[in-house]
């Protein structure tokens, strides 16, 4: 059976996707993939704040009110 990496070994430099900036993508990182806490919380905070969005069509209008009663029992 293989061996697993040692820390040193795992050690990869990826781009930290808050700031641009190198950030270390290993167990020693609590933050990874970002170089840092600040990054990180500026992202949480992008997310809760709704500042990324899931691009979708908007919702086609029937006419039909799905809370009418009166119209539920026309059909």
């Amino acid at each position: 059976m293989a061996e697993r990496p040692t820390a040193d070994e795992a050690r990869r430099i990826v781009r930290c996707p808050g700031c641009g900036g190198e950030g270390v993508y290993a167990l020693s990182n609590p933050f990874r993939p970002f170089c840092s806490e600040r990054c990180r919380l500026a992202d949480l905070g992008a997310w809760a704040s709704e500042g990324y969005r899931v691009a979708a069509a908007p919702p086609v209008d029937d006419g039909k009110d799905d809370d009418d009663p009166a119209a539920a029992d026309a059909d």
